[in-house]
């Protein structure tokens, strides 16, 4: 894994042994990234421009309301960019700015992750597998 990390950003080793605060970037990002859907969100922009109807279709179970409040946290932290066409009705598409593609490894390492995790609890008896 490349090191992407400035000269002021420290390690993991370093963090690991200061309290965490709200400076700490693990926490910064996990308040941003926190909950289920966020993360779905961003998941199903890294494949383009979505319209609000498609993004709802594919994230089965959010509701509009929390949508919209978790794509409008993402445009207000620069990582989404939303447009708004003046159409009957109005049309809006979002996508992931050059800021929001950084989490494309974050998702790719959990997506790691998740299969691993999956195996060890069919391993272990936890999950079926479907």
């Amino acid at each position: 894994m490349t090191d992407t990390r400035d000269e002021s950003t420290p390690g993991l080793a370093e963090l690991a042994n200061q309290p965490c605060e709200p400076a700490c970037p693990i926490q910064r990002a996990a308040a941003l990234l926190e909950g289920k859907w966020t993360t779905l969100i961003v998941r199903d922009l890294l494949g383009g421009k979505r319209r609000f109807s498609e993004l709802q279709r594919g994230l089965a179970g959010i509701s509009p309301r929390l949508l919209t409040a978790r794509l409008r946290l993402l445009e207000e932290q620069g990582l989404v960019q939303r447009y708004q066409y003046p159409t009957i009705p109005p049309t809006t598409e979002y996508e992931l700015t050059a800021f929001g593609f950084e989490l494309l490894p974050v998702l790719e390492a959990m997506a790691v992750f998740g299969a691993r995790l999956a195996e060890q609890q069919i391993r272990m008896g936890d999950i079926s597998v479907d």
